[in-house]
Formats: C-alpha cells, sequence, structure tokens
C-alpha cells in the first residue's frame, strides 16, 4: 500500500451506549440502490487523482485491494483503511490504521456527505475518493474491482490482467457468494482438475471466490480441491498482503 501524509485528526471511540448501533436505513419506498454511488473512472485517469478508501475486515474491501496489488496500483492510487469497528456513526478512522489522510474526515460518513448534501445511505467500505472533484466516485464494489483491473493500463503496468476480455463473460457466471455446502462441493469439484476456476489463468473470478474462503475457518479443510487452492492463491503476494485474519470471525485461523 502506497504511503501517505498523516494528518492527526481521529475519531471518538466506539461508544454505542452514546450513538446505537450502525443501521444501514433503506426504506422499500426508495428506489435508490444500497450502494449509490456507481461512477466509473474516467478513460485518461492520473496517477495520484484517485484515494480507496477500504477496511481489513470486509471482503467486498479485500477483493478490490487484491485487485489493485494485482493491476500494479501502488503508487498510483493510494489506500487508507477505517477502524474495524463502528457505532451507529459508521466507519471511522482512529489510531490502529491511522487518520484519514486525503480529507482529514474523522468519520468516513463525511465523505459521503461532501458527496450527496444530506446524505442518509449505506456509509460502505470499499469507496473511491476522486481528489480533484471532491467526492466519491464509487461505493460499488464491483465497479471499483473492474475499474482497477481495466482502466490504468496507461499509468501502470499490472502484475496479472485479472479481468481480460476473452473471460469476461466466463468471471461473471462464476460470480457466486459461497456461503453454502453445496457450493462449496461444487467448487470443490470444479477444482479437482484445475489451478484456477477460469481460463487456466489468475482472473477476477478467484479473487471474488477466494475472499470468501479466507473467511471460513477450518471449515473449508474438509474440501482437499479448495483447501490446496486457497493456500496456493495465499502464496502469492497480492492476496497475502492484503489479509488480515485477525479482523475476521476466526482469528485464530490462518492459511500459511
Amino acid at each position: 500500500m502506497s504511503k501517505l501524509p498523516r494528518s492527526s485528526r481521529l475519531a471518538s471511540p466506539v461508544d454505542t451506549a452514546v450513538h446505537g448501533e450502525y443501521r444501514i436505513t433503506q426504506r422499500p419506498d426508495d428506489p435508490r440502490p444500497l450502494y449509490r454511488f456507481a461512477d466509473q473512472v474516467g478513460p485518461d485517469p492520473e496517477p495520484g487523482r484517485y484515494h480507496l478508501y477500504a477496511g481489513w475486515f470486509c471482503p467486498w474491501s479485500q477483493r478490490v485491494t487484491i485487485a489493485h496489488a494485482l493491476a500494479g496500483l501502488q503508487d498510483v492510487v493510494t489506500v487508507s483503511f477505517v477502524d474495524n469497528r463502528r457505532d451507529g456513526r459508521g466507519w471511522a478512522f482512529r489510531e490502529r490504521y491511522g487518520p484519514d489522510p486525503v480529507n482529514g474526515f474523522t468519520l468516513l460518513r463525511h465523505a459521503y456527505e461532501a458527496t450527496e448534501e444530506g446524505f442518509d445511505g449505506h456509509v460502505s467500505v470499499p469507496a473511491l475518493w476522486d481528489r480533484h472533484l471532491a467526492r466519491v466516485v464509487s461505493n460499488d464494489f464491483k465497479g471499483i474491482g473492474i475499474d482497477l483491473a481495466t482502466r490504468f493500463r496507461k499509468v501502470a503496468t499490472p502484475v496479472v490482467d485479472t479481468y481480460p476480455e476473452h473471460l469476461r463473460a466466463e468471471i461473471e457466471d462464476t460470480d457466486v457468494r459461497v456461503d453454502s455446502g453445496a457450493r462449496l462441493a461444487a467448487l470443490d469439484e470444479r477444482l479437482a482438475d484445475r489451478e484456477y476456476l477460469v481460463g487456466g489463468v489468475l482472473t477476477e473470478a478467484d479473487i471474488r471466490v477466494w475472499v470468501h474462503l479466507a473467511r471460513l475457518g477450518p471449515r473449508i479443510t474438509e474440501y482437499p480441491n479448495l483447501y490446496r487452492y486457497a493456500r496456493d492463491l495465499y502464496r502469492i503476494p497480492a492476496f497475502r498482503d492484503t489479509t488480515d485474519f485477525t479482523t475476521y470471525p476466526t482469528p485464530d485461523w490462518s492459511l500459511a
């Protein structure tokens, strides 16, 4: 991750007694999407223009930080992390990961409010910030990951092309959440005779599946092909360096 200058402003500690629990407010009569901002990065992105707000704990954030690393964007798109805990104010910047280095916001909510006055939606990570326009470009984790993989070729050399055009349809067909024994068994069978999920190469499909596998804990050992696959991916720096098992529900778990 890129090194950034630090401001000194930090949010006060999590206090649910004062601020309550965080709740996603989405009314049945509100047609706006949960992830409200979904603009794309411009066709000629400039190094240093964009900043990624992320969270170590979040699989959707990790999808994006892995894509960021594999796209070779460490010196092009800066990254910072919110605290792992939140109260009713939403995600915040605290001592563990440091202040917001771009805007000096204490709460991520402030970035959303700067984008939409009176913002009343879901304050989520990842969120991609545009320094020039002083707004959140997108909090659509799928769109951010694809943008990072495809739109920065003029200013960065990717380590891996994770979203090659000829494999995109198949990548999208394999975009399933790994949350049931049936899906795990199907993936385990699929990986019996292949190293990666699609096209024989590392792609966005592997990123999307791996972030859920890493959070399964020891249960993954019940599926030998998935276990081998997850351990092989963990040896790749972009996967390993974006992982902090202590922020997952199974803190004693490791694929090392």
